[in-house]
This record gives structure tokens, sequence and C-alpha cells, in this order.
């Protein structure tokens, strides 16, 4: 009895301190948790860099992923079975380096790639690809000359500039793949893309990758790495990452906030206990309102709701990007691709498997798009949903069949339709809650702007 008095007394007085801390440092309670949203982004990219050399592979390397997830997949949420994945964390202070991307090996069979760089902040800033291309580029392939924020050397000739703010950086390529039939002329185009030192290119040189062993033991996500990392520790590692990867002009009223709570680049972050305390205090208050952003209602529209417009270029909209870092690191530019979502139906009620649905586009109104579209179901947890035809998504490349007046019928639920409809099902685990993710690739105007929509699920019994 007498110790859980001693522990009721301690945690009242660490509480009565931390109320007194509050109310003397208030201010740094608010720039705290300002200071945290702003910086979330760039932390946890350095984690994921970090994750990615020790469990993915070396820096600078292309890492080609070149089979599609399936329903055991569980190291990203919502993965994607629409394009194989190309990608690689480069140091621009070992750069500049050279990007190549090859031919088509069959002009006559139109796809879409796109290959995204993002900054340390999350910004995307270039995107070689279909979209971006010249006709020459997609003849006769496309080299880039990808230079960091410091680099002042001339480009040689036949090289387009592209360039990083900042010493971090990521490539997130993404190829289209039309199933697993796709898969070996897709990895000719995979094989087909380099990246190599500027001198190596120069002197036409290919060098073998770095030797590299994976950790023996999988490190944590990056999200639960930054739940655990203590406040000092974030704030520090913050600090010296902007040294490197310098916040953008626009950022200067909030560096002046953050110099307020003792951040600034290169410095070690010092701070007495009340600061501590206000501070940590602030971060708290910033997890909590992002997780709470997360749970709130989003405008939808049929009950989809979808991306914000200044998704992979932000601003600074601070709290946005924050939420995308946390809950879709590596976000593309929505002129590339669109992903309206939805978990419930026409009628407010969330979907689930103990149901059949329709999705019902009219001839006039199927997704409106240069690429290519598809719908993905994923089970409550954010992972595809295992079923016997190992069917996760169905789109505009599957052999669907179309009614008489040429709208579109797509099934999506548990047990198997007539004959007439199997092409159009999308399986669904019985009994069991799901969302639905369309992906929306090279989207047109209207997809954008809002005069089109995705049309609302029908519960049909």
């Amino acid at each position: 009895m007498r110790s859980l008095r001693r522990v009721a007394i301690a945690i009242l007085a660490a509480l009565a301190l931390l109320a007194a801390a509050a109310y003397l440092k208030g201010e740094k309670v608010v720039l705290g948790a300002e200071a945290y949203v702003f910086g979330y982004p760039l932390v946890i990219m350095d984690v994921t860099r970090i994750n990615a050399s020790q469990w993915v592979g070396p820096e600078n390397q292309l890492k080609r992923v070149q089979q599609f997830p399936d329903a055991s997949f569980k190291d990203v949420v919502r993965p994607n079975v629409d394009t194989l994945y190309t990608s690689a964390f480069i140091n621009m202070d070992e750069g500049p380096w050279v990007f190549e991307m090859p031919p088509h090996p069959d002009p006559k069979i139109q796809r879409y790639e796109l290959m995204p760089f993002m900054d340390a902040w999350t910004n995307v800033f270039a995107v070689p690809g279909t979209r971006t291309r010249s006709e020459a580029q997609g003849k006769e392939g496309a080299r880039f000359l990808l230079a960091g924020p410091q680099w002042n050397g001339d480009v040689p000739p036949g090289l387009s500039l592209l360039r990083s703010p900042t010493a971090m950086t990521w490539l997130i390529g993404r190829t289209q793949t039309n199933g697993a039939a796709d898969y070996a002329l897709v990895r000719e185009l995979q094989n087909g893309l380099r990246l190599r030192s500027l001198a190596d290119w120069q002197a036409g040189k290919t060098p073998p990758g770095k030797a590299w062993t994976p950790a023996t033991v999988k490190p944590l996500p990056p999200i639960e790495q930054m739940q655990a990392m203590a406040v000092e520790s974030f704030f520090t590692r913050l600090a010296q990452l902007m040294v490197a990867n310098p916040p953008a002009k626009a950022d200067g009223p909030m560096l002046v906030k953050l110099q307020r709570i003792g951040v600034e680049p290169g410095k070690p972050v010092t701070w007495d206990l009340a600061d501590r305390w206000a501070i940590a205090l602030g971060r708290w208050i910033a997890d909590f309102s992002i997780a709470k952003e997360l749970k709130k209602p989003r405008d939808l529209v049929r009950g989809w709701a979808t991306p914000p417009s200044v998704l992979g270029q932000y601003g600074t909209f601070y709290n946005t990007r924050a939420v995308v870092a946390m809950v879709g690191l590596g976000a593309n530019l929505p002129q590339d691709a669109t992903y309206p979502n939805t978990r419930v139906d026409a009628t407010g009620q969330p979907l689930n498997g103990s149901h059949r649905y329709r999705l019902h586009f009219a001839k006039e109104a199927l997704p409106p798009v240069h690429a290519f579209w598809s719908v993905t179901a994923y089970g409550a947890d954010d992972f595809l949903i295992d079923n016997p035809l190992k069917r996760y998504a169905l789109g505009d490349r599957d052999p669907l069949v179309f009614n008489a007046d040429g709208s579109l019928d797509l099934w999506v639920q548990a047990d198997a339709p007539g004959a007439a409809a199997h092409p159009n099902w999308l399986p669904v685990k019985a009994g069991e809650p799901f969302l639905l993710n369309a992906r929306l690739y090279w989207p047109k105007k209207e997809a954008l702007d809002g005069s089109w929509g995705m049309p609302a699920v029908e519960r049909m019994n």
C-alpha cells in the first residue's frame, strides 16, 4: 500500500512539474509542436534511408523490384499491383550522378513510366518519364545529370540537368506492368535504367555494385522508430540534417521559430529541464494532433476521399506534409497519379465482405486518364486480401466485360458471381471490413479539378 502511495505521489509531483513547465514555458510548448511538425518529414526520410541501407540495398545503387507483392506482403501498407518499382537513395555529396533511361524495347507498346526524384523534405523536384519526356527521349532514351545544391560545374552535352535542393535524394520509379505475363519486358526496361557517377559516365565505365549484406535482424519500421525517439534526439538530428539539406527560402519564418527553441542547423541542442519538458509536451500535442487529423472525417464525394492537391509539392503546408510523411511517404504529384479511396458505400455504411457491392461506371464516365486506371481492394489492415484467384485489383488493362450500352460494372464481393460477371469480380473476404483504393495514372484535367469523380459503391444485398 505504501509503495502504491509513493508511486501516486511521484506521478502527481511529475504532473505538477509538467503543468508548471507548461505554464511558464507556454510559448515553447507551441513552438515545440510547430517545430516537430515542420521537421518530421526530414527526420523520417533519414530514418527510412538508413533502414533501406540496412535491409534493401546500399545508397547510390538502383534496387529493382521485379515481381508484384501478394497477400503475404506486409512491409508497406496498400502495396501497388500496377507497377514495378526501381528505387535508390542517392547521396548528392558524392555526386553529381548520371541517370539513364533506355528507349522502349517495343515502340508499338504504350507504356507508362514515371521516375520521380524527391528531396529530403519529401518534395518531388523532377519526374522524368512518359508524361514529361520529348518524342526523341521516348525513341532514343534519355540521360539526366542529377546534381546537388552545391554543384556548379558545366552540364556535359547530351545530359539534361536535374537539380536536387538537398544532399539526400530519393528516386521511387514506377513502370507500368500488365500482370505477371508482362514481367520479362518490364524487367528489360528496369535493367536498362542506370545510375552512375558523372566521372564513370564520362569514362564509359559501369562499375559493379557495392558489396552488401542485409542486416541479420530487420530494423523497426520508420514510424515506430520515430515514435520511440526521444525529443532531444529528434531535434538534434533535425539540426544536423538541415546542414546538408537546407530548408526552402519560404521556410524562413519557421527557422526563426526553431531558433527560439534552440534548434539551428549544425548546432547542438541544449535545453534546461523546463525547456525539455515544454518542448516534449509540444511534440506530444503535435503527435496527438496528427493522429486526430488522420481520424477526422474527410470531405467525401460519393463516399470517396481524394488526396490533397499539394501532394508532392507542399510549400508551407507543413501539417499536410507531416501527415503524408507519416502514412504515405513517397507520394507522387497528382498530375502523375492520384489515388481516390473509400471505406463506405453510397449510404455511408462501412464496406464489409458480408455484403455484395457494385461499382458502376457510365459509358461516358470511365476514369479519365492518359495512361491507365485500377481499383484495388485492401483489408482493414491496409494489406492485400488473400483469395483463390490471387486477384487483388481490376482495371482497364484487364479483360473486363462491358454492358451492352458501353457502361461497366465491377463486382466487389466474397462469393463468386455468375460466369458472365466473373471477369469483373474483385474478391474480398466474407464478414470482414475492407476498403477500395482507385489509382489513376497520368489523370486528365477533369480528374484533378473535381469535374469527374468515382461513382458511389452500391450495396446490392
